[in-house]
């Protein structure tokens, strides 16, 4: 009798509730993350879920801003028969593009408000916050690159990383008095996060944006937990 080698040792109901209990747990190990990012700048566990709540909503609307036009030259070829012979002939043809121009609200306008808050919340910060967001733009904008039919993309870990090290950077080079070290970093790690990423691959990109032939580019748009989402909160936990 053959062996068999590859079984499943438990019934498929069983396996399907493992892997319900799987999926259940890692969400709630995710948000728990997330919820742990924010009460790091200061939120309360109520001002995290609330912030978390109102970013799962937004991420489902995009507010359009304005709409690109521009005109793509495409060559195509067109056949002529003539006696049973077919003959390619290449012609040029011009065609209309419009891109519409959005921004999300869960993935970019929630993350650029918190940044705003904790910019005027901790006033001693603006220069290290400030200094974080220029050396993260400049880092992300190098990498970002443009995807015809897509938009612009940016490796994932990139910003935030860059956000992260250049807060720990410039606190350890940096004191400022009226700014405890650990809240100096924390604030120049998100608004660096969050603030660096839209201003280096997106908005530095706008111009490049409506040759790609995309019908809708959301800034912040892929979901709630975009590139801007991402940065601000990885950021976070990474110091």
């Amino acid at each position: 009798m053959r062996r068999q080698l590859f079984y499943i040792p438990f019934s498929l109901t069983f396996l399907l509730l493992l892997i319900f209990i799987l999926i259940f747990g890692l969400s709630f190990l995710f948000f728990g993350v997330i919820i742990s990012a924010f009460m790091k700048i200061g939120f309360s566990i109520g001002d995290a879920l609330l912030i978390l709540l109102l970013s799962l909503l937004g991420s489902g609307i995009n507010i359009p801003l304005a709409t690109l036009r521009s005109d793509t030259p495409v060559v195509r070829d067109s056949y002529v028969h003539v006696f049973g012979i077919s003959y390619r002939v290449p012609f040029r043809r011009v065609i209309r593009n419009e891109t519409t121009i959005a921004v999300n609200v869960g993935g970019a306008v929630i993350p650029v408000l918190i940044s705003a808050y904790l910019l005027t919340k901790f006033p001693s910060s603006l220069m290290l916050a400030v200094a974080s967001i220029l050396i993260v733009t400049i880092i992300t904008h190098s990498v970002a690159r443009p995807i015809r039919g897509i938009g612009i993309a940016t490796p994932a870990l990139v910003p935030p990383l860059a956000a992260a090290l250049t807060a720990i950077l410039l606190t350890s080079i940096i004191h400022i008095p009226d700014c405890p070290v650990d809240q100096c970093r924390v604030v120049a790690a998100y608004a660096g996060g969050v603030l660096g990423t839209l201003i280096g691959a997106d908005l530095l990109n706008l111009g490049k944006i409506k040759n790609l032939g995309a019908p809708v580019a959301s800034i912040g748009g892929a979901g709630t937990f975009d590139g801007i989402f991402l940065s601000g909160f990885i950021a976070l936990l990474l110091i």
